[in-house]
């Protein structure tokens, strides 16, 4: 796979190319499903899942034998806007911790066997205030997708996207109302936990972005009111697709991130499932848009890739199911009339 991205029109073609899901192996799970011994439908969404896990690895059974995550982290010429309650060097810091193995996205990763990368994007490289100009040129568009492609691995049966970035729920928001409408206060939520005044003044802030860059073409709005982590988490979207890898999304951020995909090829995020809804209200809203349920609702905030984290468990649960159980006629139990 050629991961060598250069500029917005190269992400356009790899969209055109996307594989489709496998046809072949979502026959063979339909031939198996109704032969296991449970009445049909009877496990949900597990059944849901094990159906989209086969489908998009392109086996039957599909596995979970190796879950992979990938947390990408970025800083934000926002973040000095006072958008944020923490300060921007807290993203580095926070890099070193997850390096160290001490934050909740080490914790989740070990419970349920994911294999955890960090990738820092130039850290010490804000982006530019998307109030005043685009957040990235071309050049750093290009070199953070590419970034995102490059840190998928071949071998994942689930890629597990988070983020890491001090005000990076600005340019969320700011995304998501520029590629779907509405005012900036109904994206807008209180991220690490800003209220009041400070809360009002991201409002602003969201409400000036949207202001100076709506109207461009999707990616283009990526790259305008984006940061690196948010361009890299689409590359590392786009490059599972392409190797045939089904990814959980996390978050508000992640999602936003990746919306600009759909809102240039509707079935984009086809090969995605979404961990779980945040307690940000954008992202639920958001979900709406994007035709996603999530599997799970834990009233989490925290991003790093936790809440998808916590959903690998969900995933192992659904493949546990469809490749352990017996068949009626290995049970000797009897089916239905």
């Amino acid at each position: 796979m050629n991961s060598s991205i250069s500029s917005v029109s190269d992400v356009r073609a790899l969209l055109a190319r996307l594989p489709a899901a496998d046809v072949a192996a979502l026959e063979s799970w339909a031939s198996r499903e109704p032969q296991l011994t449970k009445p049909a439908g009877s496990l949900g969404r597990l059944e849901e899942i094990s159906a989209w896990l086969s489908s998009w690895q392109g086996r039957h059974p599909p596995t979970m034998a190796r879950p992979r995550a990938r947390v990408f982290a970025g800083n934000h010429g926002v973040a000095a806007l006072g958008v944020s309650a923490f300060p921007a060097e807290v993203t580095v810091q926070m890099v070193g911790n997850f390096k160290a193995g001490g934050a909740a996205i080490n914790q989740l990763c070990k419970a349920f066997g994911t294999e955890l990368d960090v990738i820092s994007l130039d850290l010490d490289r804000p982006t530019a205030d998307f109030t005043r100009e685009p957040a990235l040129s071309e050049a750093d568009f290009a070199a953070a997708f590419t970034a995102g492609m490059n840190a998928v691995p071949d071998d994942a049966d689930v890629l597990v996207v988070g983020e890491m970035g001090i005000g990076n729920t600005t340019p969320a928001a700011a995304l998501s109302n520029a590629l779907f409408g509405g005012e900036a206060a109904d994206w807008t939520g209180r991220g690490t936990g800003v209220d009041g005044g400070a809360l009002a003044r991201k409002i602003e802030v969201v409400a000036a972005g949207v202001a100076l860059h709506r109207g461009h073409p999707p990616l283009d709005i990526l790259r305008r009111l984006g940061g690196r982590e948010l361009v890299a988490m689409a590359g590392a979207v786009v490059a599972a697709r392409l190797k045939r890898v089904p990814v959980l999304l996390d978050g508000y951020v992640v999602t936003a991130a990746v919306a600009a995909l759909a809102a240039e090829r509707p079935d984009s995020l086809d090969h995605c499932m979404v961990g779980h809804v945040s307690v940000e209200p954008g992202h639920r809203r958001l979900l709406e848009r994007l035709g996603k349920a999530p599997l799970l609702d834990l009233g989490m905030r925290l991003g790093e890739g936790s809440g998808a984290a916590v959903a690998v468990g969900v995933l192992k649960a659904a493949v546990a199911c469809h490749a352990g159980m017996a068949t009626f006629a290995e049970a000797g139990v009897s089916d239905k009339e």
